[in-house]
């Protein structure tokens, strides 16, 4: 069967392009580039807890070496603390890192896939599809045509594939701009990123009053000041004055010793695609959405999509069309992106509407601090990974589903699990292999060879339910998990998002789960669930 054709090989495409190897699917990246990114210490992306596991369990790279886990946060109001997080165990803490280290470590991982083909300096000018695959023709020193299964659009806000597709992009410009610079020096709060809200000190030149400083990896600090709407120029020299002023302000007065290293002027653009599918054309990343707004972070669901998509792209490379399974990810990615441009658009008039922070009703500061607090750290409406509960993947009433401490269609805490081996390995680097995980809570096991339980009790019987599957799927168990009784048995897509707990071991139920899962037909899913129930 032919590859799948990537265009685009910014972080999106590269992350694609890397788990669909993983799934043994073989693919072409059409980079318009010479194969390497310009260094930019003012460019650079935060990560989620889980897309950061992902980013890791995909180059094999310690990226916590090459970014920075912020130690804490703290949220201030001119001179007041009005919120401070220390982040620990208990606490998933945001990933900084530069955008293209994490693009480096990306295409280090490509260049020993074998199923991977990275094509350089290869600008797409058209596409056509038919029934049974899809061609691209690429301009350039290399120009010529390539054959794919499918194709995806990673290729950015500009993207030629949506335009190719004639699919519409609205939505609205220049929602928020920021300053940017990137510098070395030694701030009063080591490792801790910091939001300053109407700093006491004067700031020269046009302001909305508003800071940020998020540190990296030597003594480097990315610093944002939120630039009031309009065209106002950023010249170099008011960078530099408001570099001093902002330093000099935490400093107590006087300007610490810095080294300049990049700066920029950030926009952000709020779009959503009208569509992500069109028959075998996908979008993903920005090409598919824009978003950023309140400290929100869009690589974090480019990232996102493309884990989501890879497995649906892999099953139906492997086993034939899928069209259920491939259309639920423009269901569920779309769904969620425009979820959180919604609570961005409504929370922008509260924080920035009316003259900016300073009309902020009294006493309203803390719940505003709030919003921002999410956005910054993924929690809340404006920040928190979405779930997929109302996907059309999801299996409906099925009989003994149990509630655990993970709403149903939400990421999986990452515990750690016995392997089939008997190894013990976290719960999130069996994922992104295809396959389904079922994970039993055995509370005990974890201190007892596998051998002596693997024949006992309801594993004999789990494990042939597990084998019955209509789609592969690894068996683990788990000594505990947040809110799960003993027995309780998980159903975790490969994506990592919890399909269904059930409690105990009820084969036909956990049939009917997985066979939703893959996009089973609704029928089939109706009499297995009928037969759960009977059970």
């Amino acid at each position: 069967m032919d590859p799948v054709i990537i265009v685009g090989a910014g972080p999106v495409g590269l992350t694609l392009a890397l788990a669909l190897a993983r799934q043994e699917v073989p693919c072409v990246v059409l980079d318009e580039g010479p194969g390497k990114d310009e260094p930019r210490a003012a460019r650079t992306v935060v990560l989620r807890e889980d897309t950061a596991a992902l980013m890791a369990r995909l180059t094999g790279m310690p990226l916590a070496r090459a970014g920075v886990h912020w130690a804490g946060w703290r949220s201030m109001r001119r001179k007041q603390v009005i919120r401070e997080i220390v982040f620990d165990d208990t606490e998933p803490t945001p990933l900084h890192i530069a955008q293209h280290v994490l693009t480096g470590a990306l295409r280090a991982a490509l260049a020993g896939e074998r199923l991977v083909k990275v094509a350089v300096e290869s600008r797409l000018d058209g596409v056509e599809q038919e029934s049974s695959g899809v061609t691209a023709h690429t301009r350039g020193p290399k120009g010529t045509w390539w054959r794919g299964s499918y194709l995806v659009g990673c290729d950015g806000p500009r993207s030629t594939v949506r335009k190719l597709q004639d699919i519409r992009f609205p939505g609205r410009t220049a929602v928020e701009r920021h300053a940017v610079a990137a510098l070395r020096t030694e701030l009063p709060w080591h490792d801790e990123a910091l939001l300053h809200r109407l700093p006491p000190w004067r700031m020269s030149g046009p302001s909305a009053g508003e800071v940020a400083a998020r540190p990296l990896p030597d003594g480097v600090w990315r610093l944002d000041w939120l630039l009031p709407p309009g065209k106002d120029l950023v010249t170099p020299e008011l960078l530099l004055t408001r570099i001093r002023e902002t330093l000099a302000g935490w400093a107590g007065g006087t300007t610490p010793s810095y080294e300049l290293l990049d700066t920029g002027v950030h926009t952000v653009h709020h779009r959503l695609a009208r569509r992500w599918r069109a028959d075998r054309v996908f979008l993903a990343g920005d090409a598919a959405h824009l978003l950023g707004a309140l400290g929100t972070h869009g690589l974090d669901e480019g990232l996102r999509d493309a884990d989501n998509l890879a497995w649906k792209l892999a099953l139906a490379w492997h086993h034939g069309p899928h069209e259920a399974l491939l259309d639920s990810y423009q269901t569920e990615r779309r769904a969620v992106v425009a979820a959180r441009l919604r609570a961005a658009d409504q929370a922008l008039p509260l924080l920035r509407g009316g003259g900016g922070l300073r009309a902020v009703v009294p006493g309203s500061s803390r719940g505003h601090d709030a919003l921002l607090t999410d956005g910054h750290l993924g929690h809340g409406q404006l920040g928190a990974p979405g779930t997929y509960a109302d996907s059309p993947l999801a299996p409906r009433c099925l009989e003994g589903e149990t509630p655990v401490g993970t709403p149903i269609g939400a990421p999986v805490t990452d515990v750690r699990v016995t392997a089939e081996d008997g190894t013990f390995v976290r719960l999130r680097d069996r994922l992104g292999r295809g396959a389904l995980l079922v994970v039993l809570i055995a509370p005990g096991t974890g201190v007892w060879e596998r051998r002596h339980w693997v024949g006992a009790g309801i594993m004999p019987q789990l494990a042939a339910a597990v084998s019955a599957l209509p789609h592969p799927a690894e068996l683990l168990v788990a000594e505990s998990y947040p809110g799960a009784a003993a027995h309780t048995v998980l159903l975790v897509r490969p994506d990592g998002h919890l399909v269904t707990a059930l409690g105990g071991v009820r084969p036909a139920a956990l049939y009917a789960a997985a066979e939703a899962t893959v996009g089973g037909p609704v029928k089939a899913q109706a009499e297995a669930g009928a037969t759960a129930g009977s059970r």
